[in-house]
Formats: structure tokens, C-alpha cells, sequence
């Protein structure tokens, strides 16, 4: 197996775990928290997004889908275009308002396949480049890219526990 082959596999599994975390979600369930300091599940979706949208045009050294195809304006949330949602507060997370699922996952959906598409063109000997020297050590494309796995499939998880409860709850 290349090491194309086991990052595509991957970011499939946050794939699988979006989308299984919106299936059938209504608006009230996405917006919901377990208690008033808690992400809600439109949150982690949009924020995880973020941050593989954000990572993934740094490593092409490209513009954001958030913004170069324009779901910053069909968003229309009240950060700067650039806000990734680190660092975001409860009041910030509570601003995070989106009505239904097919937003968060058109927007997911689109990041994911440029992901898929980079990584699955990858050589083993790229995953040693540099791509940030701002960290001691230097940061690797194939540290960077785990980095990005690990965020991105924590918060996956986290929407599912949550889907989970917010489920529970409404039997």
C-alpha cells in the first residue's frame, strides 16, 4: 500500500463521519449544544472544514474554496473571511447559525474531494518537504497533513457523540 493510498483512506473516514453526523439532522439538532460552553454540531462541521480548507490551499498554494468559490457569502457568518473558528469562544461558536445540512456539507463535500485529489497524487519522498518554518522543528507536508487528520476526525467525532445525545434525547 502507498502512502497515498492510506491518506486517502483517511480523509475518507472524516468524510464518513460528516456525513454520517448531518444525515437527517434537522436545524434545531445542528444548533444544539450539550450545555451552554459546548460546540454545537454546525460548528464542528464548519470549523473541521475550515481548517482542512485552510491547510490543504496552503499546501497548493492556493486560494480557499471558502472563498474562492464563494460559501463565504452563502454563509454569511460574522467573522473575517480567514477565521478558521480556532481559538472561537461560546459566544463565537453561538454564531455559527446554519439552517440546514446540505450548506455544511456542499461546503464539506467540495474541500474533501480537492483534499482527496491532492493526496492521492502524493509521492512518498514529498511527505519530507518543509511547509512551514514558523515551528522548531520545521513542519513536513506529512506532519501537516496528520495534523489536519487528527483535528479533522476529533471533531468528526465529537458531532457524532453529540448527534448521538441530541438523538437520544428526542426519542
Amino acid at each position: 500500500m502507498k502512502t497515498s493510498d492510506i491518506l486517502a483512506d483517511a480523509f475518507g473516514r472524516i468524510s464518513e463521519g460528516v456525513h454520517s453526523a448531518l444525515d437527517g439532522i434537522d436545524a434545531q439538532r445542528l444548533l444544539a449544544r450539550a450545555d451552554p460552553e459546548s460546540n454545537t454540531i454546525a460548528w464542528l462541521i464548519w470549523h473541521l472544514t475550515r481548517v482542512q480548507d485552510d491547510h490543504i490551499a496552503d499546501l497548493l498554494d492556493t486560494g480557499q474554496i471558502w472563498i474562492t468559490a464563494g460559501w463565504v457569502d452563502r454563509f454569511r457568518l460574522p467573522f473575517p473571511p480567514e477565521d478558521t473558528g480556532y481559538g472561537h469562544s461560546s459566544d463565537d461558536v453561538a454564531q455559527v447559525v446554519v439552517s440546514s445540512p446540505e450548506l455544511l456539507l456542499g461546503y464539506f463535500d467540495e474541500v474533501s474531494d480537492r483534499t482527496a485529489h491532492f493526496v492521492s497524487g502524493l509521492a512518498d519522498d514529498e511527505l519530507d518537504r518543509i511547509v512551514d518554518e514558523r515551528w522548531d522543528p520545521p513542519v513536513t507536508l506529512g506532519v501537516r497533513l496528520v495534523s489536519v487528520l487528527a483535528d479533522d476526525l476529533q471533531h468528526a467525532g465529537q458531532a457524532a457523540f453529540l448527534r448521538g445525545i441530541l438523538d437520544r434525547e428526542n426519542r
